[in-house]
């Protein structure tokens, strides 16, 4: 796969993850585009750490209107009812619980829901942002990213970098499958057909514990 078919595969699988009426933050990066297939029947309140809950899509090209933007200073849209605030009025939402799932980008996460996501080494970085508060305040939080970066490992024993958050993370969502979280390790729960367990495992340094009723990922 491509990097576009990759990010699509990623971003249509979350989407499936959405229940009507709930209230959703999406991380900078590749969760912005979930948005694009969330299904019909599913309607859901995109919240902005930045200060906005109703959010909508990307606006169509030359109708940007600079007071709306998201967490990461692209320009979206919003729907009917929607409502701006402060940042304190957003955390609060987000620390008070009010959040129901929250999807993130990861650079590393490990076997025990550990997440880093903020620094690379050597590069300058803008800071955590409101992944700290996120990851904490959510109810579930799913990373949706790719599964290695540049061949590297991004699915961990153990994280290297340092962390967001200890052991919050609840499910992770690449372009190879489905993984959930528990207190036995990593399971996988759902594999792209284009793949074998093998294959994911191989990409995977963590020790993946394989479901027995592992299915077809849903894209």
């Amino acid at each position: 796969m491509d990097k576009q078919q990759i990010r699509e595969v990623i971003a249509k699988r979350s989407a499936l993850e959405l229940k009507d009426g709930d209230v959703v933050n999406l991380g900078i990066g590749l969760p912005t585009f979930i948005p694009a297939y969330i299904p019909e029947n599913v309607n859901v309140i995109l919240q902005s750490e930045n200060g906005m809950l109703g959010m909508g899509p990307a606006p169509a090209p030359g109708e940007e209107d600079c007071n709306f933007i998201n967490a990461g200073g692209a320009h979206v849209t919003h729907i009917q009812g929607a409502s701006s605030f402060d940042s304190a009025t957003s955390f609060a939402i987000i620390r008070g619980g009010h959040v129901d799932v929250t999807f993130l980008g990861a650079l590393q996460v490990d076997e025990k829901g550990n997440l880093a996501n903020w620094i690379i080494p050597g590069k300058k970085t803008p800071g955590m942002g409101g992944a700290m508060d996120l990851i904490v305040g959510a109810k579930k939080v799913i990373l949706s990213m790719e599964h290695t970066a540049r061949g590297n490992h991004k699915i961990m024993k153990e994280c290297t970098l340092p962390l967001t958050a200890a052991g919050q993370v609840d499910m992770i969502i690449t372009e190879m499958g489905v993984m959930e979280i528990t207190e036995n390790g990593i399971v996988l729960k759902e594999i792209h057909p284009e793949y074998t367990v093998e294959q994911v495992q191989e990409a995977t340094e963590a020790k993946l514990i394989i479901a027995d009723d592992l299915k077809k990922m849903s894209i």
